[in-house]
């Protein structure tokens, strides 16, 4: 009967050992812009599974379309896709875009309009979800808010994270947003702004490398490495709030070509100890 006993505890141990390691497992995520033209294809929702599966991708960011906008058909075939990747254990996020969502009016009412349809979405199709909202407003786009040190737009930005999770969170939903490293750059309250408005967040590490730049891929990684831990590192530092947004980084296919899951999977290797970091994104899939 001891003997039981202590089988029993060392089995509880062991699942309780398990199910922590595996809450601890990074994201490896993957944009997917133009839905549309994805899902016209045959056996759409497979092949992007059967490609998250290969590059052990355990999130997918989808372009999302309100009903009215993309139509019934297209809807249900969103739907498919959703119940597709959900039964392989790949979270599904709806991706929003703005360049001027960041701006009071017309342009954030807009963007939370778009949200709200995400949830009218969930409420329509409850076996096949979203996950949670990925943002990516992008103000620096506009020609005022270009140049190193210029962020006078930072505040309106935050504002608007702050709102989108406002309605997400109540409707079970998470919420990351695509940033760049600029706005790492700015003083200890701009970062703790940043990064208090959001529970994840996602940088654009982009044209660290190319792939005929004539490195090695080793000499690729290197810098990789370098530059993420310096971002990592500037990121929070000075910051002790233990409730600041965790960093994901997100590379393009562009900057490393045919070495991107060497690249990508070298994150993990230099940042997995750190407890900021979230993991790693993929800018974009083709097919």
């Amino acid at each position: 009967m001891r003997l039981s006993r202590i089988v029993f505890a060392l089995l509880v141990l062991l699942l309780s050992f398990s199910i922590s390691i595996g809450a601890q497992q990074p994201v490896h995520g993957l944009w997917v812009w133009k839905t549309p033209t994805v899902l016209a294809q045959p056996n759409a929702a497979e092949r992007l599974r059967e490609f998250c599966r290969s590059e052990h991708i355990n999130e997918v960011y989808v372009a999302f379309a309100a009903a009215e906008r993309a139509g019934p058909s297209e809807e249900s075939q969103l739907a498919g896709l959703i119940h597709v990747l959900h039964k392989s254990h790949i979270e599904v996020e709806a991706l929003l875009s703005s360049t001027d969502a960041d701006e009071p009016g017309k342009s954030r009412d807009k963007l939370l309009g778009h949200v709200r349809e995400v949830i009218a979405f969930n409420q329509r199709h409850s076996t096949a979800a979203f996950d949670g909202i990925h943002l990516d407003i992008e103000p620096q786009q506009r020609p005022e808010n270009k140049g190193p040190g210029n962020l006078k737009f930072l505040p309106g930005l935050v504002d608007a994270y702050r709102s989108v999770r406002h309605l997400a969170e109540p409707a079970h939903l998470t919420v990351n947003a695509d940033i760049q490293n600029k706005l790492l750059k700015g003083d200890s309250a701009q970062r703790q702004s940043l990064l208090s408005s959001l529970p994840r967040i996602t940088l654009m590490l982009y044209e660290l490398s190319s792939p005929n730049d004539g490195e090695s891929s080793a000499q690729k990684e290197d810098k990789l490495s370098d530059s993420a831990s310096r971002f990592m590192d500037l990121a929070y530092a000075g910051l002790t709030d233990p409730k600041l947004a965790r960093m994901a980084i997100g590379l393009r296919t562009p900057d490393y070509g045919p070495l991107m899951s060497q690249m990508l999977n070298s994150l993990d290797h230099t940042l997995r100890g750190n407890p900021h970091y979230l993991g790693w994104a993929w800018h974009q899939y083709s097919q």
